[in-house]
């Protein structure tokens, strides 16, 4: 598809499909016509994560853990915890590495945040609020979602991208205590305000993600990117709505970048010294192909042959993406995401995770399913969830690795 085949006159919201341009409704109707029109994508989405919930619960149970630790409590999400609980600064939660100063300036803020208003309005404590924090963040990736599918092709596609994505097998950090399904609904929506030229508002969200996670540079870049092309097709003085889309949009991720350069006292690029507290940078995939390597000749846990199979079907579907000439801004954002999982240094198991954002990837298969015969249908999604289930449990039970 090309660009121009999604684009729809300036200013204008795409037709309702149930009748009237969306533009004519008011706003409240408009939110139930697209609430409506998302419901079967957003009921099987919620079938998925909470048949993964229960499974992972029963699995958990069985194992001696509590299932709202197991969620609400691993790797990351008590680092998250403990800025929600007592800011920045605190010391490192208990067996948790690295308990260095400085170390927790590496998570961004907007998640931490949202924790402690829910928890500060619900009396649920500070664990249960993050889950509902990600619980409440996966179900409107998932409308977002919906909702560019639905733009770029119909509801069936869109469905199914919303169950392809649910179904990955790194889907079961969509039902815990992380950020990345909080920055996919900020992302996704963006994603589609771009694509109804909604600029301010895709900036807006874009401000917001940048709060949330690093690499909400993905979605900074789309914005940008938006306006580069609009110049570079269309001479003529560009729109001030997405001059000021432009600019606007890197304020929340750069904001926090320079606020922590200047709490570590280390100048402006502060923040890429606390990531190399963790062993993170960025060396443009050296480290991935030596991970790779070292998996080939003395073989490593079954986690990382995952990693290394979702990277390889996240190559060949990025290539049909690019075939299918998706737009500008789906094509910048995706390649971003593609690039920073790819060419970052460290934690080798996490990398599907930090892909997990990146949704469009999806779009040919879906494309595809959505044309193939019911009986090739139900055997691929019943396949995914097979192995979607098995291995969400093996990830949090079993792999003892990072997430």
């Amino acid at each position: 598809m090309s660009a121009e085949t999604v684009d729809t006159p300036a200013g204008a919201a795409p037709p309702d499909r149930a009748g009237a341009p969306a533009t004519l409704l008011p706003g409240r109707l408009r939110i139930r016509a697209a609430l409506r029109r998302a419901a079967p994508a957003l009921a099987l989405f919620a079938t998925i994560r909470l048949t993964g919930l229960v499974t992972t619960a029963l699995w958990a149970w069985h194992t001696g853990r509590h299932p709202r630790t197991l969620l609400g409590a691993s790797w990351d999400s008590r680092w998250y915890l403990s800025i929600a609980r007592h800011g920045y600064g605190a010391p490192a939660p208990t067996g948790m590495w690295p308990d260095l100063p400085l170390a927790d300036l590496a998570f961004f803020p907007l998640y931490p945040w949202l924790a402690r208003i829910v928890a500060s309005l619900i009396p649920v404590g500070l664990l249960n609020a993050g889950l509902l924090v990600a619980w409440a963040a996966s179900g409107l990736a998932a409308w977002g979602v919906f909702a560019v599918g639905a733009h770029l092709y119909d509801r069936r596609v869109g469905t199914l991208l919303v169950v392809l994505w649910a179904l990955l097998p790194h889907g079961v950090i969509e039902s815990l205590a992380y950020t990345e399904s909080l920055l996919t609904a900020l992302c996704a929506w963006s994603l589609y305000a771009l694509l109804t030229r909604r600029f301010l508002a895709a900036a807006a969200l874009a401000v917001l993600a940048g709060l949330a996670r690093p690499s909400a540079l993905a979605i900074v870049a789309a914005v940008g990117a938006v306006a580069v092309t609009h110049t570079w097709h269309r001479p003529g003085p560009l729109p001030l709505r997405l001059w000021a889309a432009a600019l606007l949009a890197p304020l929340g991720w750069l904001g926090y970048v320079l606020w922590v350069g200047a709490r570590a006292g280390t100048g402006p690029l502060g923040y890429f010294e606390v990531q190399e507290l963790w062993g993170s940078r960025f060396d443009f995939g050296h480290d991935t192909l030596r991970s790779v390597k070292h998996l080939v000749l003395y073989g490593d846990p079954p986690a990382h042959v995952m990693v290394v199979a979702v990277l390889s079907v996240s190559l060949l579907l990025y290539a049909l993406l690019v075939l299918d000439r998706p737009p500008t801004a789906l094509l910048v954002y995706t390649t971003v995401l593609v690039v920073i999982a790819l060419g970052g240094t460290g934690y080798f198991a996490s990398k599907p995770r930090f892909l997990l954002p990146a949704f469009p990837l999806l779009l040919p298969l879906a494309l595809a399913l959505s044309r193939a015969r019911t009986r090739t249908l139900l055997l691929t999604t019943g396949s995914l969830g097979s192995l979607a289930l098995g291995y969400g449990i093996y990830l949090l039970t079993v792999a003892g690795l990072p997430l």
